[in-house]
C-alpha cells in the first residue's frame, strides 16, 4: 500500500489470505512465502512495488498457478494454496513449490521490464519459456522440464538457456519481459 483515501482498516491476513495455522505451516515447510495484508472498509487503496508493472486478471472459478513474488493483490472470493511445482522451481532457484489462486475475483500481478506478455498454448503449439521470466499459467496445461545441457554449455560455449519450461495443452502462460 502506498496511499489510501477514505475509511480503510488494515490487518495481517496471515499466510494465504487468512487460511489459518495449517496454511502457515505448509508455506513455512515448503519455503513458498506468501504473507498477505487485508484491507477492509470504504475508500480507495493504491498499491505499488518497486516501480513494477501491474496487470489485473479476472478470475472466474479457474485456478491460476503463480510465482508468489509476482502476486501483489487479491480481491473477491479467492483462495490461495501451495502446490508442488516440480523441477521448474528448483531450476529457477525458487524452490519446488508454487502458489495457486482459485475462485472468483481479481488478482494483481507484478512484472519487471514492462507489462506481462500473455502467450496462448494449444495442442498444436506447445510453448517453451525461460523459468526466470515465468509469472503465471492457467488452463488445462501440463508442464515439463526441458534441458539443453551439453558438453559445449558445460564449457561455457552454449548458445541458449540450459533449462526451460515446456507447456502443453490448452491455456495461457504469462511471462515478464525480464529475467529474475
Amino acid at each position: 500500500m502506498v496511499a489510501y483515501e477514505g475509511q480503510v482498516n488494515f490487518k495481517s491476513a496471515g499466510f494465504g489470505g487468512g487460511d489459518g495455522l495449517l496454511a502457515g505451516m505448509k508455506q513455512r515447510a515448503t519455503g513458498e512465502g506468501l504473507s498477505l495484508m487485508e484491507a477492509s472498509g470504504s475508500g480507495v487503496v493504491y498499491f505499488a512495488h518497486n516501480a513494477a508493472e501491474t496487470t489485473i486478471i479476472e478470475m472466474n472459478g479457474e485456478t491460476l498457478q503463480v510465482e508468489s513474488q509476482q502476486l501483489m493483490v487479491l480481491n473477491g472470493n479467492l483462495q490461495t494454496n501451495v502446490t508442488f511445482a516440480g523441477v521448474r522451481g528448483a531450476t529457477a532457484g525458487q524452490g519446488l513449490f508454487t502458489t495457486t489462486v482459485t475462485g472468483h475475483g481479481q488478482i494483481a500481478l507484478l512484472s519487471q521490464g514492462g507489462p506481462l506478455i500473455h502467450l496462448e498454448v494449444s495442442p498444436q503449439y506447445p510453448l517453451v519459456v525461460d523459468p526466470d521470466a515465468f509469472v503465471c499459467a492457467r488452463g488445462a496445461l501440463s508442464q515439463s522440464f526441458v534441458t539443453d545441457v551439453s558438453w559445449r554449455s558445460a564449457l561455457g560455449q552454449g548458445g541458449g538457456e540450459a533449462f526451460s519450461l515446456r507447456w502443453d495443452g490448452t491455456g495461457v502462460v504469462s511471462i515478464q519481459p525480464a529475467e529474475r
